[in-house]
């Protein structure tokens, strides 16, 4: 039988570290849902998880801003994993 699982590096490249729309991301998280409830169901993982939200807080996240930056991608990646 055959390997079919993606291999890490191409998931890695896939999802590089780099800026993304809150609403870009979210739908990556929750591609099944519109984009108004991926974005509330991300932010919702975001507050539930205080470790998360406070490491967030410290590379300066704010609830309101509309792009991740860098440092919270990499952030939100370690805690959540890849899309």
């Amino acid at each position: 039988m055959r390997d079919t699982s993606i291999p890490e590096e191409k998931i890695e490249k896939e999802w590089e570290i780099h800026p993304y729309y809150r609403r870009e991301l979210a739908m990556a998280y929750a591609p099944e849902l519109s984009p108004e409830a991926a974005v509330n169901r991300l932010t919702k993982w975001l507050k539930l998880n205080k470790a998360l939200f406070r490491e967030l807080q410290e590379y300066g996240y704010r609830p309101n801003q509309r792009v991740f930056t860098p440092v919270q991608v990499e952030t939100i990646f370690r805690y959540l994993g890849r899309p």
